[in-house]
């Protein structure tokens, strides 16, 4: 851990500390056990799937924790880690990090039973948080195993995050800057998705499985998918469009980023130009106080207005919302909580205690709703996009969509256009950290 970050995390677990003894004690348990979680095979194989630590457990350590971690939290007392530091020569062993951080942790490293390390917790009820791992058994009836009294406060409280947490959101999205720069350099040297992704990989210094979800990285018409997943190693003929949303992570926070790039000097380039102003304008706009669904009904409004404004659509905005034609160029929601998660947890809920405030009916896909509080991190995201199936099905339900299908039709091999920032909420105004690592 770097030591100008020493004090941040120094107050970062402090703020762990607090809120774990309020849900600990609210709740009537005085311990936690948190689970970082075990390799997971394969059905019927040897072969592991990529290890992906449990967040709870992740939230506490300034290191990637490996397969069979445990962090214990009792209420008063400084946190105990259970750190594996098996003998093995098929695999690498995990080394325990040094730094100023172990002052203000109790460590046992195990080498062959775990549950040796957690047999003396046997004394109280205890509450398990994250995966059904070793050692679960031997805690017996004395476990409460993902309790929703404890995990839905702490759940909740992850949306505000401490400053090592924005530390650690801006070197991932630094990092996802350098490669999403390396991607639009491929573009234009006219490489396939395949290479772009290798050159996204290698500037941000990451392999494929380190990636906090995996990347799109579509050409053309692909960019009208809008969780596109294949990689072709075959570029096309003519590089039109290139729509890559690709993050990064940093001891486990995720940046989550998207960039449209296009050899069009045309109108799809001045549609592009227009969603990126709208979606400053929208980052303007996110602040604290802010209710993150009427956002996203300002996204709608400024989609109708781009839509009006190329004659892509003769309806005026209010008419166009009125027949939800918006959403058949921008189907999804403006944004999410980022952190842990790339889509982290809480975004729907409305307290600490879990009670949810769904997504409006006319934007069944939003997954924020809660209103902007300073510290909170989450993305912005609007976009434009031609989707044959949505078209399709609004010339078949809408005879009056009053669109111009010829000259969307031109538009069609361009595919869409996404743009995505990282911002952390403030009073009055908030941070872009995308626009922030760009700027470097």
């Amino acid at each position: 851990m770097p030591d100008q970050s020493d004090a941040l995390y120094t107050r970062h677990l402090e703020t762990l500390q607090a809120r774990y003894d309020e849900a600990l004690t609210a709740a009537g348990i005085s311990r936690a056990v948190i689970a970082a979680g075990d390799l997971l095979l394969r059905h019927e194989d040897d072969q592991a799937y990529p290890f992906k630590p449990y967040p709870l457990a992740q939230q506490w350590l300034p290191f990637v924790p490996p397969p069979g971690t445990f962090v214990v939290v009792k209420v008063g007392e400084p946190p105990t880690l259970l750190f594996p530091a098996q003998k093995d020569f098929w695999h690498l062993t995990p080394q325990l990090p040094g730094g100023n951080w172990r002052m203000r942790w109790r460590i046992q490293e195990w080498q062959t039973d775990v549950i040796a390390g957690l047999r003396d917790l046997t004394d109280s009820v205890v509450a398990w948080l994250g995966p059904q791992t070793r050692g679960l058994d031997v805690l017996g009836d004395s476990v409460a195993l993902n309790p929703a009294a404890v995990l839905n406060p702490l759940h909740y409280a992850r949306a505000i995050k401490t400053d090592w947490e924005i530390h650690c959101l801006e070197q991932a999205s630094r990092s996802a800057v350098a490669g999403h720069r390396a991607a639009a350099e491929a573009f234009h040297a006219g490489q396939p998705e395949a290479l772009i992704h290798h050159a996204y990989l290698a500037a941000s210094r990451q392999v494929a499985e380190e990636e906090p979800y995996h990347s799109i990285i579509g050409l053309n018409e692909s960019a009208a998918t809008l969780h596109y997943e294949r990689r072709c190693f075959e570029a096309p003929s003519v590089h039109r469009t290139l729509l890559i949303d690709a993050g990064a992570q940093y001891l486990g926070y995720a940046s989550d980023i998207t960039r449209t790039t296009t050899s069009d000097d045309g109108l799809f380039a001045q549609l592009l130009q227009q969603v990126d102003e709208l979606q400053q304008q929208l980052c303007r706009q996110a602040v604290a106080g802010t209710h993150y669904p009427d956002l996203h009904d300002e996204t709608l409004r400024g989609i109708a207005t781009i839509l009006h404004d190329a004659g892509l659509c003769r309806h005026d905005v209010d008419t166009q919302l009125a027949q939800r034609i918006p959403q058949v160029f921008f189907p999804h929601g403006l944004g999410h909580l980022l952190g842990l998660q790339v889509h982290d947890v809480g975004g729907h809920w409305q307290n600490p205690a879990g009670d949810l405030a769904p997504p409006p009916r006319h934007a069944p896909a939003l997954r924020l709703t809660r209103t902007l509080e300073a510290g909170m991190a989450l993305t912005i995201e609007p976009g434009l996009y031609f989707i044959p199936m949505l078209l399709d099905r609004m010339v078949k339900d809408n005879a009056d969509h009053g669109c111009d299908l010829d000259l969307i039709e031109t538009l069609r091999p361009f595919g869409g256009i996404r743009i995505e920032d990282n911002l952390i909420i403030g009073d009055g105004a908030s941070r872009n950290l995308t626009r922030e690592a760009f700027a470097l």
